[in-house]
């Protein structure tokens, strides 16, 4: 079947009376006003189009609210190039409040203004209420605040530094947000107001010799570019600038869309009103303009749309002399997942003379369509057509139906605006993961110290960098740059400082020799089961069938590569005649129960039974609730039994199981009582199996050994652990989230009795439910009743860790069933808790929790396709520390699941391994820090690899390429490090030795070179020199060398000081023996006799003549060719 694109659909209008009856008349008469009645969809989205491609004249959208112009922006970037279509935003959340300006849509504006000023072609500008509100510069002002830079202009570094100090940019060491620059060399970055991305400019002398983009995460460029505008924050409301509204701005030719003009004016004045109100309680030094310098009112909002040619879409029009049109156009029908039902409406518009299009998100999507159509058995006429808009549509005129993929499976359609950047207040991956002067550090020899910064020494008369690391007793530990892999950050539990160690007592290496025991003993338990499960014979399920096809077709969210992959492993894993026993490890909301869903159904068709085991009776209702609802078409009986289920009932459910009448029971500990017959248990489900105590996870193994086994875990397990448990245990992993998951919206309030009433009112008002978090029992009443006193209506119950099992039980079940409106809490509801219906919640004293804490309990929201609200109450941001500042703008800002999910993770991480490990590896980890634990946990594993489990990993064993060496010390008295010269910050320097000692390729190497390069321009010698010292580590391990010393012009190898070590019989050894012979002139072998502490004397080469690192490198590298 010939796939289309939307354009294809777009051009099918040039044969539309209605739409070339629009162009004509706006054509004739720029100043037309038109009415068009009834419904029009993602219609207005092809007609907008049109009319701005043949009228050829700026066309503007306005909206009521930023989400639906959101959507229809999408619609015309399908349609058009994205220079052509334009977003403008408003700059602010609240008036007059300096912390709520948007930076990064501050960035938006300013680009529009500067486009529609300097473009030749005119644009279509998508616009709404709010952001019509605030004025803008006029372009005379935009003008002369402009700087033009060019390749070739003759500016120079002086020049520059007064033009953007003069426009208030502030000069800082990296640029992260508009409004800055930073001088390195020859190299200017400067973050322009009128670009989403920062530019850098590189000078030789005073000339301007190349300009590029580049990104502000990572610092390195994107692209080059001839010619750039710099301008600075001209919304900036202390800018003395006269203003006008972005009416009076866009050209007097354009043509306005507007939803409804009596809303928009009734938004405007509301909006206007407000910042009267927040204008008049304004204190403090800074001078603020009127609102009437800076804001639109209603009165002006309707005179300057009047004149201007416009299209309104409002049952009653606002202006009374225009021409009322009726729309050919009617809304999708809705199906409800009938996909019958969906067929006979496609054929019956087929025979009516309709050419049928069904819009699809992705190929996938396309596919999907086909398999469904395909396993019901009926003829269809449609077209599959290749992209994604709004809202579809039937249009009577030109005989056309066109149907989106996400209104037919009830998804929610995702928007997407393009945002430059975030601020750079919230704290990031790479300052979680930097050094500060105090943290502390592991040294995998010498233990726990504190990290007290980078510093120079002399070495032979160089000057060279080491890392400072204090002790016990002010003991001082100076760690060269080529160890810097010896060092991590620790990582233990929040708010606990761990003990420092002592340099020279045995403590450290008994405690890491005493976990690496432990370690070995659970890893060894865990590899044992791994192989005793590959022996056995399990049951072999037969393939897909329609059933499953019928249930993975209606999931209201599109899989994510990660779940339709962790779907496929479970698959094969059933069909394969070995017992499955997988873990399913994903965070909340990514899809975990849905792959168990599906696993269910897969046994349940082929006659087995499945038992989902859930550690407490909440869960195991929701989990009834979930499984009942996916399965409700299918012929499957779900049944569930939990303390409340007793009596007759329970008895009727076990005699189900029994007779094989119920497919699917779910429950508590109680279903793995010797007691509970199951006629043929084929599948066992586990959620959260660290919840369950000792006796029930000692019968769990017994039943594993058996039957298929499938597990899951909301709490993330570190990457470097996930590949150790490969060898115990198959593993899928589930980090990215729905595509049409609609993000949290988050916000960052202080306390405020109207905020809680707003919020609540607004939910109750949907129909929603509302959790208040508040994490003290003594005044959880005290909120309740602030509650109750806000909302009389509302039903507000509450509930905390410390109330009676039961008790709580009934509480949290009569929420889940509806009968309350209002959840009033401590953190009992951070997870497990899953209520579709609702969507706000509030976390009182927010700064009090950590990231993970609150990403989890902003987690609980957002659960279904209705859009979902977290407000962060808290103090001020200017009284709170700078840690809690950071969390909570990382929570507000990451709401979408980008990098504060990352953050987040990192603090889960710990929690995942000490869950899937025990509570007494968790104490190991605390003591030594988490990532010399993972260390440790990895060479243990290795080493069961190599000895006690040699024969079942003999085909892992075979790929390794042998390496005699585990790490290469380097001792040079040459120049080996960054220069203070080439980068200025300590702590940037020290990220990047870090990176470097990360590095285990070519390729990468290569790479880092080039950041460097692209960064800070040309290297220096001695950076040059660092990058040679990785290649000749790399060398060494391969040619059996653990020291290397270069010194006063002679290089001194030093090889493995293990004579038992097999490199003595290797072909390398037999290689360098014979080289050596052969160039005894400038190379000899050499002997020492051991130091103290060692048992063997060290057997070396000495190489003459070695005056660089580089020289080093080739000779190293000729005993290695030959």
């Amino acid at each position: 079947m010939e796939q289309k694109t939307i354009k294809n659909v777009f051009s099918l209008y040039d044969s539309s009376d209605f739409v070339q009856k629009l162009i004509v008349n706006f054509k004739n008469n720029p100043q037309t006003k038109v009415n068009i009645k009834g419904f029009l969809g993602s219609g207005l989205s092809i007609l907008a189009g049109h009319l701005y491609d043949r009228v050829a004249r700026p066309t503007v959208l306005i909206f009521d609210d930023k989400e639906e112009a959101a959507y229809f922006l999408n619609d015309l970037e399908t349609l058009f190039d994205r220079e052509q279509v334009l977003f403008f935003p408003s700059s602010y959340k609240r008036p007059y409040v300096v912390e709520d300006v948007n930076n990064a849509n501050v960035v938006v504006r300013t680009e529009v203004l500067n486009a529609l000023s300097h473009s030749k072609r005119p644009k279509i500008v998508v616009t709404y209420a709010e952001a019509l509100l605030e004025k803008v510069v006029t372009k005379k002002a935009l003008s002369s605040n402009t700087l033009k830079v060019k390749v070739g202009n003759d500016l120079g570094i002086d020049f520059l530094t007064e033009v953007l100090t003069s426009y208030h940019f502030h000069r800082v060491d990296f640029v992260s947000e508009p409004g800055e620059f930073s001088i390195r060399g020859g190299i200017i970055d400067v973050f322009s107001f009128s670009n989403e991305h920062p530019y850098r400019i590189s000078l030789f002398g005073d000339e301007v010799e190349t300009i590029r983009t580049f990104d502000i995460e990572n610092q390195l460029s994107i692209a080059t570019t001839k010619e750039i505008t710099i301008i600075p924050n001209l919304e900036n409301k202390s800018i003395d600038e006269k203003r006008e509204s972005f009416l009076q701005y866009i050209p007097k030719d354009s043509l306005i869309i507007a939803k409804n003009i009596s809303v928009l004016a009734k938004q405007i004045n509301r909006n206007f009103e407000q910042a009267e109100e927040a204008f008049s309680q304004l204190t403090g030094e800074i001078k603020q303009a009127e609102p009437e310098k800076l804001f639109l009112n209603q009165n002006a909002f309707l005179h300057q749309v009047s004149e201007f040619g416009l299209i309104e879409l409002a049952p009653i029009p606002y202006f009374e002399t225009v021409e009322v049109i009726e729309s050919p156009f009617k809304p999708q029908p809705t199906f409800n997942k009938q996909f019958e039902l969906l067929i006979d409406d496609l054929n019956e518009l087929k025979n009516d003379g309709f050419k049928n299009a069904l819009i699809c998100s992705n190929e996938n999507q396309i596919r999907r369509f086909e398999e469904i159509f395909e396993d019901i058995g009926k003829e269809v006429s449609y077209i599959p057509v290749l992209g994604s808009i709004y809202q579809g549509f039937i249009d009577d005129e030109i005989k056309l139906a066109c149907y989106t993929d996400h209104q037919i499976f009830g998804r929610y359609h995702k928007f997407n605006v393009r945002n430059s950047f975030t601020k750079k207040e919230a704290i990031t991956l790479k300052e979680i993961n930097s050094l500060q002067v105090g943290d502390y550090v592991t040294h995998i020899d010498y233990g726990i110290g504190k990290f007290a910064g980078l510093v120079r020494l002399n070495n032979n008369g160089v000057m060279q960098e080491s890392i400072k690391l204090i002790y016990q007793n002010n003991d001082i530990l100076y760690v060269n740059i080529h160890s810097l892999h010896k060092i991590a950050k620790f990582r233990g539990k929040d708010g606990v400082e761990p003990k420092v160690s002592k340099i020279g007592s045995p403590a450290w290496k008994n405690l890491k020799n005493k976990t690496k025991a432990k370690v070995k003993e659970i890893a060894f338990d865990l590899i044992k089961l791994y192989a005793k499960r590959r022996t056995r014979k399990g049951f072999a399920y037969s393939p897909d069938t329609y059933l499953q096809n019928e249930l993975e077709a209606s999931f209201i969210y599109e899989d994510t590569p990660d779940q339709f992959k962790a779907t496929q492993d479970v698959k094969a894993d059933m069909e394969s005649d070995r017992p499955m026993d997988r873990l399913v490890c994903g965070d909340v909301g990514f899809g975990k129960t849905e792959v168990a869903i599906r696993a269910a159904m897969k046994a349940a068709v082929d006659g087995k039974q499945v038992a989902v085991l859930v550690p407490t009776t909440i869960l195991a209702f929701q989990h009834f609730k979930t499984f009942s609802e996916r399965l409700r078409d299918l012929p499957v009986k779900v049944a569930y039994i939990n303390r409340f289920v007793t009596g007759k009932r329970k008895s009727e459910i076990l005699a189900g199981l029994k007779s094989g009448q119920v497919d699917i029971l779910i429950g508590t500990h109680q279903l793995v009582n010797p007691k509970i017959e199951y006629k043929d248990l084929g599948l066992l489900i586990v959620d959260e199996e660290h919840k369950f105590g000792v006796g029930v996870k000692d019968k769990l193994k017994t039943l594993r050994e058996n039957i298929d086994t499938l597990t899951l875990t909301a709490t993330p397990i570190p990457r470097t652990l996930q590949f150790s448990l490969m060898a115990a245990r198959d593993l899928s992993v589930i980090k990215t989230p729905p595509p049409n998951r609609q993000p949290v919206d988050t916000n960052l309030v202080g306390f405020n009795e109207e905020v809680f009433r707003d919020a609540i009112m607004y939910e109750m008002q949907r129909g929603g439910q509302v959790y208040i978090v508040h994490n003290r029992v003594q005044s959880l009443k005290d909120i309740a009743g602030m509650v109750q006193r806000l909302v009389p209506d509302a039903r507000v119950a509450t509930g905390h860790g410390q109330m009676e099992g039961k008790a709580l039980e009934a509480v949290l079940l009569d929420f889940i069933d509806g009968r309350y409106d209002v959840f009033v809490s401590t953190t009992i509801i951070e997870s497990g808790l899953d209520v579709p219906n609702a969507n706000t919640i509030l976390i009182n004293d927010a700064q009090n929790f950590g990231l993970a804490d609150l990403h989890q309990m902003r987690g609980r929201v957002g659960r279904s396709n209705r859009k979902a609200f977290c407000y962060l109450v808290a103090p001020p941001l200017s009284v709170l520390t700078d840690e809690a500042r950071k969390r909570l703008q990382a929570i507000e800002q990451f709401s979408d699941l980008g990098s504060g999910f990352n953050i987040a993770m990192k603090d889960l991480e710990i929690r995942g391994a000490g869950n899937l490990l025990g509570a007494e590896q968790t104490g190991f980890m605390m003591d030594i820090g988490f990532e010399t634990y993972q260390k440790i946990l990895n060479e243990a594993i290795e080493e069961l690899k190599e000895t006690d489990f040699k024969d079942l990993f003999e085909d892992q064993q075979t790929d390794k390429t042998k390496s005699y060496v585990s790490d290469v010390q380097i001792d040079s008295d040459l120049q080996i490090q960054i220069p203070d010269e080439y980068i200025e910050s300590s702590e940037e320097r020290l990220l990047l030795y870090k990176e470097l000692a990360d590095i285990e390729t070519e390729t990468d190497l290569q790479t880092f070179k080039n950041n460097l390069i692209d960064r800070f321009g040309k290297m220096p010698e001695e950076a040059e020199n660092l990058l040679m010292s990785i290649q000749l580590k790399w060398i060494s391990k391969k040619l059996g060398l653990e020291r290397i010393v270069m010194k006063k012009g002679i290089l001194l190898a030093y090889f493995v000081n293990k004579p038992q070590s097999e490199f003595y019989q290797s072909e390398e050894f037999r290689l360098i023996l014979n080289y050596v012979q052969n160039n005894a002139k400038n190379i000899s072998f050499k002997e020492k006799s051991p130091k103290k502490g060692e048992e063997f004397p060290s057997l070396f080469l000495r190489f003459e003549h070695i005056k660089t690192v580089k020289e080093a490198l080739d000779n190293l590298q000729n005993l290695l060719i030959h």
